[in-house]
């Protein structure tokens, strides 16, 4: 923590620990070239804190106790949690779908979001390419022609020799000694933000390939529903052809007939709010490829089409921190906030400049160049802050304050990623079990509706059993489905809370370097 007490040690880090004998060198000016030599000596000192990235929390899991090593075996696919193992960069492979693959290389290609962040990351690294200027010696021309005219009184009143034409050629060179590093402080923040920039990429990039498999997923699931509920009207057509009969023979009462077709009509009203479903997930998947829903439309997808992967890597807490791009773009700004401290705290200090002009002018253009046109100087410019009503040090305390919120925001960053993950591992774990205890339900569901249907026909069974049964199984059938699609789609966000494996990439991603 910084207290106005240890202001300067504490600023100071590292070889900036030479920069305390900066100030007591700074009298030494006065002895001319001496002070001069002494000055270029210091110039490797940069006020400030040096950064140090912040160590990963003191943890080996992510969960509570003990973590899963492997989910129950559901539907026949047991999945397998590999610690330590690798994420690879095209995580999405691993479901089997060429038709994906194809999909997220033309999102890549196409996506605006993904384009404006790498047009900002482009942007942060001219602004740093500019930023590099500040170490050079800036070199200025100027050409000025002018008629001018004087006071008579200057001329013994001579009126005619008061007129006349001037003609200046002037060159310049400005240089800035960045003896207490406040430049270099700030070209390092320029860094950090390029770095922010690229994390930030990585992290569309990552956030763009999630929600396209997700957003196939759902569409699958929604299509699968809609397979499923249409299954179940046919059903229940023949439930009502079965009961018409009946009714002509005399042997139930109309009534059955109207409560079976109000169930179906129920059944039918589901339907078109899946397709509404179905139809928002193409648009947006035609969104998230750059295109517009009337010009492009995406392949179909069953749930069928697609594997669930059955060994998944989980990275080790240690190596999260390094690799997750959210973290990573926070832990950018947290350095450039630190940065912006040495920058504060070398705007306390004087500034030194060298300069040196050489010119010509004269009354005539012809004679510009002559050797008696010429003229120049060198020197030397100190600027010392002396009394600025507290707002120097009040920056400075700023741009600590603006670390230490940094700083919250970082810590804050990783105990949500760690939480994202430990939340994802017991989802799928979690998952596995609701996917047995669902398929186990539909089975029984379906051997219900079986019996329910043949004891109906025979006349055994009445039709309110028949309406039970009908709900029981299309609840069976839809819940599974769910369930088999929110296996998938937390296997995703395992890939993603992982950081999606970009330092894995053979060929460079988006935004990687």
């Amino acid at each position: 923590m910084f207290t106005p007490g240890s202001w300067w040690m504490s600023l100071s880090g590292g070889n900036n620990m030479d920069c305390t004998h900066a100030v007591r060198g700074v009298s030494k000016l006065a002895m001319g070239g001496a002070g001069l030599v002494y000055l270029l000596s210091i110039m490797g000192c940069a006020v400030g804190p040096d950064f140090v990235r912040p160590e990963p929390p003191p943890v080996d899991r992510y969960t509570h106790g003990a973590e899963p090593t492997a989910s129950i075996p559901a539907e026949g696919k047991e999945q397998r949690f590999e610690k330590g193992a690798a994420v690879v960069a095209d995580w999405w492979k691993l479901f089997n779908s060429s038709r994906l693959d194809d999909m997220i290389k033309e999102a890549l290609a196409n996506n605006q979001t993904l384009q404006a962040a790498q047009a900002r990351l482009r942007q942060s690294q001219d602004n740093l390419r500019a930023g590099y200027g500040v170490f050079y010696p800036q070199l200025d021309a100027s050409f000025d022609a002018a008629r001018l005219k004087s006071s008579q009184v200057r001329f013994g009143g001579n009126a005619a020799s008061s007129i006349f034409n001037l003609y200046t050629l002037t060159g310049a060179v400005n240089y800035a000694l960045d003896v207490f590093g406040g430049n270099r402080r700030a070209v390092e923040s320029l860094e950090a933000q390029a770095d922010f920039q690229h994390y930030t990429v990585l992290g569309t990039y990552l956030s763009l390939s999630g929600n396209i498999v997700n957003t196939v997923i759902a569409a699958a699931a929604y299509r699968d529903q809609i397979e499923a509920t249409e299954q179940i009207i046919i059903a229940e057509k023949e439930q009502i052809r079965i009961t018409e009969a009946q009714v002509e023979a005399g042997t139930v009462p109309y009534v059955n007939v109207l409560s079976i077709k109000s169930q179906m009509a129920a059944t039918e009203a589901t339907i078109p709010q899946l397709q509404q479903k179905i139809s928002q997930a193409e648009h947006l998947l035609a969104t998230l490829v750059g295109r517009t829903p009337a010009e492009w439309a995406p392949p179909r997808f069953d749930l069928a089409d697609l594997t669930l992967p059955s060994d998944l890597p989980i990275t080790l807490p240690s190596e999260l921190v390094r690799q997750r791009p959210d973290i990573l773009a926070v832990e950018a700004q947290l350095h450039s906030t630190n940065a912006e401290i040495g920058v504060a705290t070398a705007a306390l200090f004087p500034s030194f400049t060298l300069n040196g002009t050489y010119g010509l002018n004269n009354t005539s253009l012809s004679d510009l160049f002559k050797s008696a046109s010429s003229s120049w100087s060198l020197g030397a410019n100190v600027a010392a802050p002396l009394f600025h009503g507290g707002a120097l040090w009040s920056q400075r305390q700023a741009a600590i304050e603006g670390y230490q919120e940094a700083l919250a925001n970082y810590r804050q960053t990783v105990l949500s990623a760690f939480a994202q993950v430990a939340d994802t591992l017991r989802a799928l774990e979690h998952d596995a079990e609701t996917l047995q205890a669902q398929s186990q339900a539909l089975q029984a569901a379906e051997e219900a509706l079986q019996l329910i249907q043949a004891s109906y026909q025979a006349g055994i069974a009445n039709y309110l059993q028949v309406l039970i049964a009908n709900g029981q199984y299309h609840q069976a059938q839809i819940g599974y489905l769910q369930a088999l699609a929110q296996r998938f789609q937390d296997t995703v966000a395992l890939f993603v809370s992982l950081g999606g494996g970009w330092w894995n990439a053979e060929e460079k991603t988006p935004g990687s370097s």
